[in-house]
């Protein structure tokens, strides 16, 4: 996953578009993906990126129609440079909203535009999304995210504790990374 970001803030709308990042609560996905924005700002700052979540595309687009304000909000989501958009299980089966991420979703990957996108389940288990958006999504690169294994989370706790300068005996650490 973090090989993934680093691939898609140094070359945005080539390799690895989309990028979809799946996994639990509280992995990463949303640290990860405003990593990319942060970084594709400082290198490209002319660049427009947006971090939005699914729920604020849904409502910006419920208020768009209300508003009559529909040609600017599709305006603003398909100038982007990079979009990206976190827990888009929640645009799943929304009916005209499921339909306009999809065209601007194809909008800017036509224009080789940056799409990175965050969701708690990968695209084939998000149903009754249409089929033509999950296959969409697999057009590029998706990443599991998934709980470090013991190893790992004793060698986080380890490094911490090393960076803090503040030693813990082996039990401890085990004790902490059950």
């Amino acid at each position: 996953a973090s090989a993934a970001a680093e691939a898609v803030a140094k070359t945005p709308g080539r390799q690895f578009n989309p990028l979809l990042i799946y996994g639990g609560v509280g992995l990463g996905k949303t640290h990860l993906m405003c990593a990319i924005g942060h970084s594709l700002t400082k290198t490209h700052p002319k660049a427009r990126v947006l971090y939005i979540t699914a729920e604020q595309f849904l409502n910006e687009y419920i208020e768009s129609i209300q508003k009559g304000r529909l040609d600017a909000f599709r305006a603003k989501y398909r100038s982007l440079d990079c979009l990206l958009i976190d827990d888009v299980q929640f645009i799943i089966g929304r009916g005209r909203s499921e339909e306009e991420f999809t065209h601007t979703f194809n909008d800017l990957f036509d224009a080789r535009k940056q799409i990175v996108i965050t969701s708690d389940r990968a695209p084939r288990e998000m149903s009754p999304m249409e089929k033509r958006l999950i296959s969409r999504l697999e057009w590029g690169v998706i990443v599991d995210i998934k709980p470090p294994d013991l190893e790992t989370r004793i060698a986080i706790l380890r490094k911490k504790a090393d960076a803090d300068g503040t030693p813990f005996p082996e039990d401890v650490l085990n004790h902490i990374a059950h």
